[in-house]
């Protein structure tokens, strides 16, 4: 979990949701056991307005420093995890509005994001004591997460880095372990609610966005570990005052994720993604590094 951020903003081009990568997210943990993540994210790319905007050439760079939060619990035997993400992000734009150069620089708090996951099978909620013993075979698991509008948004402005709506995105995910190899795979739904604020007093709605995702991870001695995943995501299709626009999502991502530990309750994550194939919007890169201090559960 926490593993990729979002490159998250209200724009037509981004889609506010730029699908995560996350590898190891139904990893069975020992109950009581506890997650800090510091990091950073610098992410790149081009923005494609709506075509009735007068709005050419733009682009956004946008660095971001995150913080997160996740505790592993006991539910009805099953290991289950609850997490919080909270990100800060640095705004850097510029493009053509009617044929004149404009920039757009902004900073703040992005929305913060909620995370619940349970494994439902071949994760059984054990002590560390218990733990020490657990070989992996095969997890399935759901999970569910909760973006709020609480983010900078500001109403006379195209481009923010908050969403000013609610984000729901079920999944459910399995992972299978085959020696220092693990496959993985998850399918989920992200459904939004309406901006009622968008570009001054406009409302903007989005269809349901569809995502599967795939991860090849390898585990080395000493708790290493890489992995290699893609994502596949479509529809998205906005809704402006009643009129349908033409950009719906058929979007691949790729990335990777390299973790190592520093000592026995730090570890360094380093991570990266870029599309591969864009219908619309997305069409960015992002390269990101994390630290995380784990404790707690008899650890």
């Amino acid at each position: 979990m926490f593993a990729i951020m979002a490159f998250s903003l209200t724009t037509p081009a981004f889609k506010s949701h730029a699908q995560n990568l996350e590898p190891r997210a139904y990893t069975n943990t020992p109950v009581g056991m506890n997650f800090l993540l510091v990091g950073y994210e610098y992410a790149d790319g081009a923005l494609l307005f709506d075509p009735s905007l007068p709005v050419t050439d733009a682009s956004a760079r946008v660095d971001m420093g995150f913080a997160g939060y996740v505790r592993s619990l006991d539910v009805a035997d099953k290991t289950a995890k609850l997490g919080v993400l909270l990100p800060y992000a640095v705004l850097d734009a510029d493009g053509y509005v009617e044929d004149v150069y404009t920039t757009r620089e902004d900073s703040g708090m992005a929305d913060p994001a909620f995370y619940f996951t349970i494994n439902l099978y071949g994760a059984p909620a054990l002590s560390f004591e218990e733990f020490k013993d657990y070989q992996q075979d095969t997890i399935v698991g759901l999970s569910l997460k909760i973006t709020a509008p609480l983010g900078v948004y500001d109403a006379d402005k195209l481009l923010n880095i908050g969403t000013n709506r609610w984000s729901f995105k079920p999944e459910v995910g399995i992972s299978q372990a085959i020696g220092r190899w693990t496959l993985e795979a998850a399918l989920a739904a992200s459904f939004y609610t309406d901006n009622d604020e968008f570009d001054n007093d406009k409302t903007r709605q989005q269809d349901p966005i569809y995502s599967a995702q795939g991860h090849v991870i390898y585990s080395f001695p000493g708790h290493i570990w890489v992995s290699v995943g893609a994502t596949y995501y479509e529809g998205g299709r906005t809704t402006i005052e009643g009129i349908s626009k033409d950009d719906v999502l058929q979007n691949w991502r790729t990335g990777f994720t390299l973790a190592f530990p520093v000592n026995r309750n730090h570890s360094i994550k380093v991570f990266g993604n870029s599309g591969v194939s864009t219908r619309t919007g997305t069409d960015y890169d992002a390269l990101g590094i994390a630290w995380q201090y784990r404790w707690g559960g008899g650890f």
